[in-house]
């Protein structure tokens, strides 16, 4: 296990000399992002002669001294001056142009002028912007749009460039399955959709690369050996074995590039990306790269991306941080540095972040992605509401215009940020699960613009209300009805533990999985328990835990579970049958000081539209009698 700035250093040290790449000739119209390899002079001036830069009237500045407002200038047409227009060669004998909005038309051969004009006014001169030998681009300079006009005008109509590197990709694993070939209802469990080495090739393209994917090979080590030997012989100038990097009876990836040639690191003590291998295979860089998605994404940031710039000699990626507040404390191991996935948004003055799932397997935590923190391997974790430097994956203007909202979830949260992004596509809506309560808490501490919450008051059936009366009496708030939604248990297809009520899930044969604490959900269990007389304890399942409805609904799909509490939208979704329980309210709580914002009142536009009334009917066990009421307020 190497730190990853020693696993850099060896990687750097390593192919110092021999991952330098050859140039090529190619048209300057093509030249658009590619790299200079060597530097570029100038074949002509531009411009190459003196060029009139306004319309008007051609002449010999020192033959207009002398003219004013109160002794006016007559020129002949011809003689003294010729008519020009913009672009056009300067007539011999001229060196000025004066232009036509100040020039008064005597007749068809004379004018007259009521100032002077200077020597070279209103002229490009030749040479002015680019002189025919001197320099245009030094080696290394990477070709912009903007770099085309310049060449162009230098008379330049080839140039020589880095080639691009090209990778080589392996995607490796017996579960995994093409997407094009795969028929989606007939995917066997442990069967796995191949995105990695196709995710890893736009990835190289995006740093000037380009890529050969081979087709998926099972788990065969002698297989897999003559592939990537047969590419180490070939043109590529890297080459990656996807999958296989850990440490397991079918991770051939060590084992392939110690046959064919040394590796480097195996292990670098960061999370995710923490079983990278670097290896050298006839004399070509070889990386062995996880199988998890988001280790895959970490391993080439930190240390194929750095290393293809520098192939291309080109600096490292250019990274932009800012200081954000985690709005919650975030624990993380000590020795491993942590590249954590946040949310953000601008909150009052400050930009909060949200932690998004950790696991290396979660994609979706890149794709919701505001930015990351890194938490040093020295550390322990971040404390909350302590601000921290976190790299921005989108630009500073989206996450200002985010609506973060923290709370509970629910379905017709998904169906207003589709809305929002419909009806502004500056704005957006981001929506991180950590329950009620934690919602609640949220609003105290300044940390987002709106709470989801479905709070239930054991003695009298209420909702919220009484919740933000004890946790909140000094914060100026507006309770928003959003929707009434059927909650109830979640079952698999045909009920086949014949399920009826919440009594049974106290039943030995029944497994459950359940809401985590502080949630709305799990409140509303705990309350029908102590109605009904039952321990928790007597629950098979009842310390498992999931953070939203779809995810117990997903754990019940798949058989995790026998039995989960949530709503009906989400029993729907997957084709699941469902048993009422009860009908609750589920609202919004808004800060006072934002209500009024303009994108706080695009939201309540619409939720007050037909739109969103149509789309949440059709998700299904929901009620919008009072959407979009004020139900309290203490503002």
């Amino acid at each position: 296990m190497k730190t990853l700035k020693q696993a850099r250093q060896i990687l750097f040290d390593a192919f110092a000399l021999s991952s330098r790449l050859s140039a090529e000739q190619i048209d300057v119209t093509d030249a658009v992002d590619r790299v200079l390899a060597e530097p570029v002079y100038a074949k002509i001036s531009s411009p190459n002669f003196h060029a009139a830069a306004m319309d008007g009237i051609a002449v010999l500045a020192e033959s207009t001294f002398g003219a004013s407002e109160y002794a006016p200038k007559t020129l002949i047409i011809g003689n003294d001056a010729s008519y020009i227009n913009t672009g056009h060669v300067m007539p011999e004998n001229t060196n000025a142009v004066i232009m036509i909005e100040n020039i008064n038309v005597l007749d068809e051969a004379q004018v007259e002028i009521e100032a002077p004009a200077f020597p070279w006014q209103n002229v490009r001169r030749m040479g002015e912007d680019i002189v025919a030998t001197e320099l245009v681009f030094a080696r290394n300079q990477k070709i912009t749009p903007y770099c085309i006009g310049a060449l162009i005008s230098a008379g330049i109509s080839t140039v020589a460039v880095w080639k691009k590197p090209h990778i080589f990709i392996q995607p490796t694993g017996s579960e995994l399955v093409d997407h094009q070939q795969a028929v989606l209802k007939n995917l066997n469990p442990g069967q796995v959709l191949e995105s990695n080495s196709h995710m890893l090739g736009k990835l190289v393209e995006t740093c000037g690369g380009q890529y050969t994917r081979n087709s998926i090979i099972k788990d065969d080590f002698d297989l897999i050996s003559k592939l990537i030997q047969d590419a180490a012989t070939g043109d590529a100038d890297i080459l990656f074995i996807v999958g296989g990097s850990s440490a397991g009876s079918e991770d051939f990836a060590k084992m392939v590039i110690s046959r064919l040639g040394e590796v480097l690191v195996h292990g670098v003590t960061m999370m995710p990306g923490k079983p990278v291998i670097i290896g050298k295979i006839n004399k070509k860089p070889t990386f062995g790269i996880p199988g998890y998605p988001v280790s895959a994404i970490i391993a080439f940031d930190q240390l194929i991306r750095p290393f293809i710039y520098r192939m291309m000699n080109q600096p490292d990626a250019q990274i932009h941080e800012i200081e954000v507040t985690p709005t919650k404390k975030i624990p993380s191991k000590l020795g491993l540095e942590e590249f954590l996935r946040v949310k953000l948004g601008c909150v009052g003055d400050k930009i909060v972040a949200t932690p998004l799932p950790r696991g290396a397997g979660c994609i979706t935590s890149f794709t919701e992605a505001d930015g990351i923190i890194r938490i040093p391997n020295h550390i322990e974790g971040i404390a909350e509401n302590k601000p921290i430097k976190a790299t921005l994956l989108r630009p500073v203007k989206v996450i200002e215009n985010t609506i973060v909202a923290v709370g509970s979830h629910d379905n017709t949260m998904d169906v207003i940020a589709d809305l929002v992004r419909g009806k502004s596509s500056r704005i957006s809506l981001s929506s991180s699960h950590v329950g009620s309560m934690g919602g609640l808490m949220a609003i105290k501490k300044g940390l987002c613009h709106l709470a989801g919450t479905h709070l239930l008051n054991p003695e009298d059936g209420s909702y919220n209300i009484s919740y933000i009366k004890k946790y909140l009496p000094d914060t100026p708030v507006k309770l928003v009805h959003l929707v009434r939604r059927d909650q109830g248990l979640i079952i698999k297809p045909g009920n086949p533990e014949n399920i009826k009520d919440i009594k049974d899930l106290c039943r030995k044969d029944v497994s459950f999985i359940n809401r985590q604490s502080g949630s709305g959900t799990r409140i509303l269990l705990d309350f029908k328990l102590n109605q009904m007389g039952l321990n928790p304890l007597d629950i098979s399942g009842y310390e498992n835990e999931e953070f939203t409805h779809m995810a117990v609904a997903v754990a019940v799909l798949s058989g995790t579970a026998d039995a989960g509490l949530g709503i009906y939208a989400a029993a729907k979704a997957l084709n699941l049958d469902f048993i009422p329980v009860v009908t609750e309210s589920y609202d919004l709580l808004i800060p006072a000081d934002v209500f009024e914002s303009d994108n706080i009142r695009l939201l309540m536009d619409i939720i007050a539209s037909s739109e969103f009334r149509s789309r949440v009917k059709q998700l299904g066990g929901y009620h919008m009698e009072k959407t979009g009421d004020i139900l309290w307020t203490n503002a």
